[in-house]
């Protein structure tokens, strides 16, 4: 039986009931919010990448043909135009483009001038050595920042917070090639402690080229052939480039922990735990902690772009055979085609691991969405 108002009136849904009391209020959309934020962030993919993939293509174009860059002098002009007719590359620039996205949505990314190869292959064949690289990166730069960070917190404006904070700095300022000649100056050629270049040596490398199906991720297949010594080769190897590529995330992490603990910290239900006698310890552990890696997921997003551009540099100095060595080398080539599918792909990879990141953030923080 309905209760009734003086006047009559039925109440409304969240009017207090007498005999159960207030009723909770609903909060309509919730569900639907978090659906249209994922849809959104999802379709945003497609014409990211689809300018990003228009702005390369026509970078790539603006000094002529592809054929032309890469052959041009070392070819006879009959023979550099039969090459270009047979290409393509001599029909309208739009109708290249439009081929060319047609081929995209294929997956044909073309074919490498300087050693024609398939991109395909190229991408498959040293994609895994750049992931692995960046893997490695993010551990160091979790290991390595968001301790730091914390104790940085916990000792706001005294001698281990300014060092540490200096520290940040230079971290993330020092050029990626330049840290890592330092680091090969330093631990490699000086004191001996780990190996120069290369992802492994010449016997680990032929032990793990004779596997069936080799993932091309070196340390899944060194502990696929269950030799320690070929594990050890494979992670001794690994050390200095993912110091030197995770140091640069390192320090943005740092001041990011850093600045969110001490907010945290601030806040009166954390000025209310200490006057009741919580300790400095408990109340990091318990309230700042958690809050303050919501802002690092958001940017693992914008970080992993980085550690991608800056594995073009750690891959050059340590002689890492990924995309980054093969960009470079194509680069030196003047093979736009190889470039161009390599620079897409690296696109497609950061706007996906965005969307990622977006969605995990959202799931944490309902202010995300909202």
């Amino acid at each position: 039986m309905s209760t009734l108002t003086p006047a009559g009136v039925e109440p409304s849904p969240t009017a207090p009931d007498p005999a159960t009391g207030p009723r909770p209020t609903r909060r309509s959309g919730g569900g639907g919010g978090l659906g249209r934020y994922v849809v959104i962030r999802f379709l945003l993919i497609i014409p990211t990448v689809l300018i990003l993939v228009t702005t390369v293509f026509w970078l790539m174009r603006a000094t002529g043909d592809p054929i032309t860059a890469a052959q041009g002098g070392r070819l006879s002009p009959e023979q550099l135009q039969e090459r270009i007719h047979a290409a393509g590359y001599d029909r309208p620039i739009f109708v290249q483009y439009v081929e060319y996205l047609g081929n995209l949505l294929h997956g044909d990314f073309g074919t490498t001038i300087s050693d024609n190869r398939p991109v395909t292959e190229v991408l498959t064949t040293y994609g895994a050595a750049t992931l692995e690289l960046a893997v490695y990166a993010l551990i160091v730069a979790f290991a390595v920042g968001i301790p730091l960070g914390r104790i940085a917190a916990a000792r706001r404006d005294r001698l281990p917070d300014a060092v540490l904070r200096v520290s940040a700095i230079l971290s993330y300022a020092t050029p990626v090639f330049f840290a890592g000649l330092l680091l090969k100056l330093v631990f490699s050629v000086s004191l001996g402690w780990f190996p120069v270049a290369g992802r492994a040596t010449t016997g680990t490398e032929i032990q793990l080229e004779m596997l069936d199906d080799p993932t091309g991720f070196y340390l899944v297949d060194a502990i696929r052939t269950g030799d320690p010594d070929a594990v050890g080769d494979v992670l001794m190897h690994a050390v200095l480039p993912a110091v030197a590529l995770g140091l640069l995330t390192a320090g943005v992490f740092l001041r990011l922990v850093r600045t969110n603990m001490i907010g945290t910290l601030s806040t009166e239900y954390v000025t209310a735990a200490r006057s009741r006698g919580v300790s400095e310890r408990r109340l990091v552990r318990k309230h700042a902690w958690r809050p303050a890696l919501i802002p690092i997921i958001t940017v693992i997003g914008l970080q992993i772009a980085l550690l991608l551009s800056g594995a073009v540099l750690t891959e050059t100095t340590f002689e890492w055979k990924g995309l980054g060595f093969q960009l470079a080398e194509y680069l030196q080539a003047r093979d736009f085609v190889a470039v161009q599918g390599i620079v897409v792909l690296i696109a497609v990879v950061v706007a996906v691991t965005n969307f990622v990141v977006d969605v995990v953030a959202a799931l944490i923080d309902p202010r995300v969405r909202y």
